[in-house]
């Protein structure tokens, strides 16, 4: 059985929400927002001015995402994807209001 795609970048999970991203490292300009199209449903879009190696953008995804909310970096750690494009972070803390700030950047 096929899965079915996603219709939000977001899923809330028991201590926060989680997060599918499109890293996207290199970046002229480094920012939060904005989504792309994947295969399995829209991701928010990251980019950073860090190179994909040694896990240095993926730890640049985490800590802009934690900027762009107002939190601490250990807010948001990375789930899956560290050797890819696409990432899931999982940020911890209220849903609700997490889940307001995030649809604020999908515009």
């Amino acid at each position: 059985m096929a899965a079915v795609p996603l219709t939000t970048p977001f899923r809330v999970v028991g201590d926060g929400v989680e997060v599918r991203v499109k890293a996207e490292p290199r970046a002229r300009r480094p920012g939060v927002g904005g989504m792309a199209p994947g295969a399995d449903g829209p991701r928010l879009r990251i980019a950073v001015t860090e190179a994909p190696s040694d896990g240095k953008a993926s730890e640049a995804v985490a800590q802009a995402l934690a900027r762009a909310l107002g939190l601490p970096g250990r807010a948001v750690t990375l789930r899956s994807g560290a050797s890819s494009r696409a990432k899931t972070l999982h940020v911890a803390g209220d849903a609700a209001a997490l889940l307001v700030q995030l649809e604020g950047f999908c515009r």
